[in-house]
């Protein structure tokens, strides 16, 4: 189960992220679309740049394996731009999106595993 937390989002990027919902079949389709309805949804202008967001570049931590790592949260379609993107409908970045600087998350992956993370950077795109 996601931990609690308060995700915060951009009207385009929740209007985007859930129309991908609604054609996806992956797994973690459910999780990210529970995040995105219960998000506090504000004007683009208006989105905190510590907030993780679409084409954002993220650094964050496995507060478990202590590995930190950078990637760039794109749509599906866009992953294949660069070795470091990663698509929103993947386990880290459901989980990432709409966490802030600081911020730190418990999210499942299959085989009954969660990874913990915390966000240490955000980059705009």
């Amino acid at each position: 189960m996601p931990s609690m937390r308060t995700v915060l989002v951009g009207q385009r990027d929740r209007d985007r992220i859930h129309a991908l919902l609604q054609k996806s079949d992956s797994e973690h389709a459910e999780l990210l679309f529970d995040e995105i309805d219960a998000a506090t949804v504000v004007a683009d202008h208006l989105v905190p740049s510590d907030v993780v967001a679409m084409n954002t570049r993220i650094t964050f931590i496995d507060l478990d394996t202590t590995v930190e790592t950078t990637i760039d949260l794109v749509y599906p379609h866009e992953v294949s731009r660069s070795s470091i993107c990663v698509s929103v409908l993947a386990p880290v970045g459901a989980a990432l999106i709409g966490l802030r600087v600081g911020d730190t998350i418990e999210w499942p992956l299959p085989n009954n595993r969660c990874r913990r993370i915390k966000v240490l950077a955000v980059e705009g795109a």
